[in-house]
């Protein structure tokens, strides 16, 4: 999960950076339009990888397209070592857009086929564990450093992925798809150790039998029930987890914080805003499989929601230069940690638990593909539109407008999506696939049994 602290560095890079290209005494002179733009293309270019990413996965594994991420990353960051005008950033974030897409295309999906099932969420809830890193790591470090300094630094993380995975084991599931038993059933052993049981090899070949069957195609997505109702859950969640506005907050947060004049410096403020997304997803990955996937996204929502609500109303006061607001300037450094809190406890960790585990073989590298195209859009927009409706309207609509979007998830999540918490990729399919309900508990003594309501 190193690959996605180093797509973390180039989410949170911008925080810092953005007021040192704004200032009077800027080193690459840089206007509030073209500030949008470093902050947004990146995220627009990562909609480019996730095609060719599905593809590599499927063809030369998902560890060695892991592997691939960080060349477009480790060129990124050189580029702007050395940029001396705004086409270079520019180019140097489309490149690093690449290496993003690629990345949490196929992250969840490789963390997902190596982990079991009772460990599963929390595995692929790193993936924002360490995203969360990369962006605190640029907000303590980036307001002391030059953007060399900054860009020295985040060069080094892709690099350290690259010495340190390349020691881990191919996914298994990707073994027996390539007809390799042998590999499959020694990288299952390094993955497993002591814990290694042959039944549990043996379960995969059945599953993976079972989803070969038919060749995975694109129009398959669409036009099968179970793989539609899939898209469309996980495209809800990750509207959600875009439009409640955490990508604006992240990509711009020292400026929100130099706007709400909240009595704590920006930078102090971020680094605050950071720990608290650092920390939560830690704790979020401790709780997606006690508590459940559905539980933590709806009170991730509701929470975002009502923080939106608030900051925009402080936002209001202070465009219309309020009375009130002087004994209310606590405000923005209590409610945006909250949102903070909020966000990542659910949206920001549990949507890649369930990416990993929704879809079957067959098709699950389309669909991660399809759903990171989906997400690099919404993220663009976000980022893009947010700075031209707060210039235009004032930060106020645009919190008010995330908060409203919050409340439709809220709608959305509590009546789409299934629970998986601690099921096996055949129990989640067969809920999803089967026009029966099917339960899959767990006795006292660890037996398993299926409960069908007809």
């Amino acid at each position: 999960t190193l690959i996605t602290a180093a797509a973390g560095t180039t989410v949170g890079w911008t925080s810092p950076t953005l007021p040192i290209l704004l200032a009077p005494d800027s080193p690459i002179v840089t206007s509030p339009d073209q500030s949008s733009w470093i902050a947004s293309i990146m995220i627009l270019c990562s909609a480019a990888s996730p095609i060719p990413a599905a593809y590599l996965a499927d063809r030369i594994g998902t560890k060695k397209t892991l592997l691939l991420a960080s060349v477009p990353y480790i060129i990124g960051w050189i580029l702007v070592m050395f940029a001396g005008n705004v086409p270079t950033i520019y180019a140097s974030r489309l490149i690093s857009g690449l290496g993003y897409g690629i990345a949490y295309t196929t992250a969840p999906m490789y963390l997902g086929e190596i982990a079991s099932d009772d460990v599963r969420g929390a595995m692929a809830t790193l993936i924002t564990v360490m995203s969360k890193f990369g962006i605190l790591s640029q907000y303590c470090i980036g307001p002391y450093v030059s953007m060399l300094g900054l860009a020295s630094f985040n060069i080094a993380i892709p690099i350290l992925f690259v010495v340190t995975f390349s020691t881990m084991p191919e996914s298994p599931y990707y073994y027996i798809k390539q007809g390799q038993k042998q590999e499959a059933e020694a990288s299952l052993k390094k993955l497993r150790g002591r814990s290694y049981v042959r039944d549990e090899l043996e379960s995969m070949n059945n599953l993976v039998s079972e989803n070969m069957k038919e060749k995975g195609r694109w129009k398959d997505l669409f036009y099968v029930g179970g793989n539609r109702k899939g898209l469309i859950i996980l495209m809800g969640i990750y509207f959600t987890q875009q439009f409640c506005g955490s990508t604006a907050i992240i990509s711009y947060a020292q400026q929100i914080f130099g706007a709400a004049e909240g009595g704590l410096g920006a930078e102090e403020s971020c680094i605050l805003f950071g720990t608290v997304q650092l920390l939560t997803s830690a704790m979020s990955s401790q709780l997606v499989d006690r508590l459940g996937r559905k539980p933590l996204l709806l009170i991730s929502s509701c929470g975002v929601g009502l923080a939106n609500v608030i900051i925009g109303a402080y936002f209001f006061m202070k465009h219309q230069n309020s009375e009130y607001l002087v004994s209310l300037k606590f405000i923005p450094i209590v409610v945006i940690p909250i949102f903070i809190f909020s966000y990542t406890i659910g949206l920001a960790t549990v949507p890649f638990a369930i990416t990993s585990e929704i879809f079957p073989t067959n098709i699950k590298s389309k669909a991660t593909c399809v759903i990171q195209i989906f997400v690099a859009l919404m993220t663009f927009a976000v980022t893009k539109l947010y700075q031209v409706v707060a210039d235009n309207l004032g930060n106020y609509v645009a919190f008010w407008g995330f908060g409203a979007l919050s409340v439709l998830g809220v709608i959305f999540i509590l009546l789409q999506l299934p629970e998986t918490k601690g099921q096996s990729f055949a129990a989640i399919q067969e809920k999803l696939y089967s026009p029966n309900k099917v339960v899959y508990e767990k006795d006292e003594d660890e037996m398993a049994r299926v409960k069908i309501t007809l």
